[in-house]
């Protein structure tokens, strides 16, 4: 699905107009990306939880010669499923 398929399914589930649907949209990454980059749990229920956590620094390879590179510790972005969510999936 892509934004402009997931903004099509919203205007006609919620009966509004494409463009409403696109600001509703645009105003709800924006407010989940602001939240997630002051490090706060974002929690929709029965959907999932996206938290930011810190990943170590670590080893790897360079892909194209093979030779031994460390990857830098970075914040990422983790998401873990609701309840609802995994019942869907399991049908």
């Amino acid at each position: 699905m892509t934004r402009s398929d997931l903004i099509d399914a919203m205007a006609e589930g919620a009966n509004i107009s494409r463009h409403q649907a696109t600001r509703a949209l645009d105003a709800l990454t924006a407010r989940l990306i602001g939240a997630l980059g002051e490090g706060e749990k974002v929690t929709l229920l029965n959907f999932g939880a996206f938290t930011v956590v810190q990943r170590a620094a670590r080893p790897g390879l360079h892909p194209k010669t093979g030779e031994s590179i460390e990857i830098p510790a970075q914040r990422v972005v983790r998401f873990k499923p609701g309840k609802g969510l995994k019942d869907a999936l399991a049908r």
